[in-house]
């Protein structure tokens, strides 16, 4: 796939989140924009999910451990085939399967249950060390959040993985510099991520998590690695495709009226 088409696709995933989330008027459309080309490369090129094989094990598999930004996951299934597109506007609805935070027991293709920060990777380490035990050659990805990697758990699992020598685990870590409360480097502080992950036995590989050539190369490197977990550290601007909504914090968490509905989609269509 080239990179035109991986852009369209990305780009009718980001028009799809604001759908979503200004639906719902609700949910978290800074982190899912912000997201959007990791995913795209990952689910377009580089796992081997399909519709056919999505409610099964013989395949890659995705951990979203920054399970607020569902509604990239839910665009994401949806832009693959996984889920119907028109399921989207149920989206924290009332007996939707689509709620804030995604669930494995009800929609297809979702491999976690995530939500509470900080779990998803030692979930991830858990299913990658399943499959080794198992002879499974099937890789895991997860996507974790600069402002999730404060929860201790992350670096836990960060141990484990490395001392279980988790070379089918691949961990994206999504480097905006912001949270719900602000900077990261104003809350707690996490960085250098990289050099951190690297402290703790990983093979670290930094990258622009916008571009499609730069993200090939790293899933590239990380499977042809072995020994050692990977983790992408990959810098994204939040909000990203939506002018008003890019680096700022209070569009972690915030729904769009309708004149900056109408705004975000004309951004998005003429991009």
């Amino acid at each position: 796939m080239n990179n035109e088409e991986l852009k369209q696709h990305a780009r009718n995933i980001r028009r799809n989140i604001i759908k979503e989330v200004y639906n719902a008027q609700s949910g978290h459309p800074g982190g899912s924009l912000g997201a959007a080309d990791i995913l795209t490369e990952l689910y377009f090129e580089v796992m081997d999910i399909t519709p056919e094989n999505a409610g099964t094990r013989d395949r890659d598999r995705f951990v979203l451990s920054k399970g607020h930004v569902s509604p990239l996951l839910y665009a994401v299934l949806a832009e693959k085939g996984i889920i119907p597109e028109e399921e989207l506007m149920t989206f924290r609805k009332l007996d939707s399967k689509l709620q804030g935070h995604p669930n494995m027991n009800y929609v297809k293709g979702v491999d976690m249950s995530t939500g509470s920060l900080g779990q998803g990777l030692a979930a991830a380490d858990g299913m990658a060390l399943a499959n080794k035990l198992d002879g499974n050659d099937h890789r895991i990805y997860a996507l974790v959040g600069d402002g999730e990697s404060e929860e201790g758990e992350i670096w836990e699992a960060a141990m484990a993985a490395h001392h279980y020598k988790n070379d089918n685990l691949c961990a994206v870590i999504d480097v905006n510099g912001l949270q719900i409360d602000g900077k990261t480097d104003d809350v707690i502080g996490p960085n250098p991520l990289g050099d951190k992950f690297a402290a703790f036995g990983w093979h670290v590989i930094e990258v622009n998590g916008h571009d499609f050539d730069e993200l090939r190369a790293a899933f590239k490197e990380a499977k042809e690695t072995k020994g050692v977990p990977t983790a992408i550290i990959a810098h994204t601007v939040k909000g990203k495709g939506v002018s008003f909504m890019e680096n700022q914090a209070g569009w972690h968490g915030k729904a769009p009226n309708e004149e900056q509905y109408k705004q975000a989609l004309a951004e998005l269509e003429a991009e």
